[in-house]
């Protein structure tokens, strides 16, 4: 329970930290052109405290997971993440609006208003990562990034394409030299759609295409491979035959009965497949190598009933740590923005495409889970997390869906375009339906968080 809370906690603060900065976006633009700003909230519904400013209600209402700008002339509405609607439409029977109403602006005024929300979203994601880099710039070694192929699944779709493990992939989609890094991101997002690839076998080299399938699991794209490197253990569980035999977290796996292990997924394979016999496993412990025997378990303690050992392996990775100077952060925050953007932009694609599932979405129960992780981990990975969901907002916020920042702008752009306004009724019908759809949209991932926890994957 005390645990629950914390995670609350920290997604409070991760949450509150965004709202204020997106709703300061659209409160300065507001402000900027003249706009009567009347109520700046942090959460919405009825007012909890707060003070007057001028002629601005700073306040805090009772719903915390939101907050609104209200401009002279706008409803007070407010969408799923409690942004400010800046094109929402004046009350049947309204007076004309005043000059320093926000419908008495030009709607190019109207339409950078809008967009000023979600600007600042990228402006925090980028700065969070450059501070970041300034004081603590981590990054995996070059060498653990070169895209060997450790593991590959049977009958998965690399296999298909007569890849074999200790393959290298020297051109992905027609780049030259990609690291494990970018085959990574293009698998996810490539669910049903080729990746050309160019691998190096022996000194020679052929070209072939993968095209993934879709990962009912995760709900991305699943090609069937795995990089090579050591396996390192994660974790071990107290109660189960690894810890009980000596194995520890940190070990490096060296063989599991004689074979060499240089991917998670064979180190899976061979303790499931075992059939309860003991397994002979090498490894090494502060550079002295060492043999232990351990005898499978038959559990399902952390999804379906298989044999296991209880360990968790990962690759071990070479950590090169160091600090930027400023330009050199900026442009390694840009740089990551950009992938991360990209890779927002492709897996919503693939969504609308219907070749990606909605499994993949996370809403406030998966991002408390994620924010306590995060904030136990220590601030980096706690000001990392906030740079990418800053950036997810900011994107989403963007979509031409009605009550978001981008169907906002939409409107805007289509009055621009017609030099007209659109009808009230139009307007109120709009507004109508993006509310629904974003309710709906809110009730499902927090379905889909609820389902991953009492459901996990496997």
């Amino acid at each position: 329970m005390l645990e629950t809370g914390e995670s609350i906690l920290w997604l409070l603060v991760l949450i509150g930290v965004m709202i204020m900065i997106h709703e300061l976006g659209h409160f300065w633009a507001a402000r900027y052109f003249d706009v009567k700003v009347e109520a700046f909230s942090f959460g919405f519904g009825p007012r909890l405290f707060g003070f007057r400013r001028g002629e601005t209600d700073y306040r805090v209402s009772l719903i915390l997971f939101g907050g609104y700008v209200k401009m002279a002339g706008e409803m007070e509405g407010v969408n799923m993440e409690g942004y400010a609607n800046v094109s929402a439409p004046p009350a049947e029977g309204a007076e004309a609006p005043d000059p320093r109403s926000l419908f008495a602006k030009p709607r190019w005024q109207r339409l950078i208003i809008a967009f000023a929300g979600p600007f600042m979203n990228v402006v925090l994601a980028v700065g969070l990562l450059t501070g970041l880099y300034m004081v603590k710039y981590e990054r995996v070694s070059d060498a653990d990034l070169d895209p060997v192929i450790g593991h590959v699944m049977a009958d998965s779709p690399a296999a298909k394409a007569g890849i074999r493990d200790g393959d290298r992939i020297v051109k992905l989609d027609g780049k030259d030299k990609p690291t494990w890094k970018d085959v990574g991101l293009e698998e996810i997002s490539s669910a049903y759609r080729p990746m050309y690839l160019t691998i190096e076998r022996a000194g020679k080299r052929f070209d072939t295409v993968v095209t993934p399938t879709l990962s009912e699991a995760l709900g991305v794209g699943y090609a069937g491979w795995e990089e090579r490197g050591e396996m390192e253990l994660d974790e071990v569980d107290a109660n189960l035959p690894a810890y009980k035999a000596g194995l520890r977290k940190g070990d490096v796996v060296l063989t599991l009965n004689g074979q060499p292990m240089h991917s998670n997924y064979r180190f899976y394979e061979v303790t499931k497949n075992s059939g309860g016999k003991t397994l002979d496993i090498v490894y090494v412990r502060n550079g002295e190598k060492h043999e232990v025997v351990v005898q499978p378990e038959y559990s399902r303690s952390d999804g379906p009933a298989r044999w296991m050992i209880g360990v968790r392996p990962r690759p071990k990775l070479t950590i090169i740590t160091t600090r930027l100077a400023f330009p050199e952060a900026l442009s390694e925050s840009v740089r990551e923005n950009e992938e991360g953007a990209t890779l927002i932009v492709k897996v919503l694609q693939g969504m609308i495409e219907r070749r990606m599932s909605t499994k993949n979405l996370t809403g406030p129960v998966g991002l408390a889970q994620l924010s306590g992780q995060a904030a136990k981990e220590g601030p980096s990975a706690y000001f990392s997390l906030m740079s990418m969901v800053s950036l997810n907002l900011a994107i989403f916020n963007l979509l031409p869906i009605p009550i978001l920042d981008g169907g906002t702008i939409l409107m805007l752009l289509v009055e621009m375009v017609m030099r007209r306004d659109l009808s009230l009724n139009v307007k109120e019908l709009v507004f109508k339906v993006g509310f629904v759809f974003i309710m709906v949209i809110m009730a499902f991932v927090i379905f889909n968080d609820i389902s991953k926890i009492v459901l996990p994957p496997g």
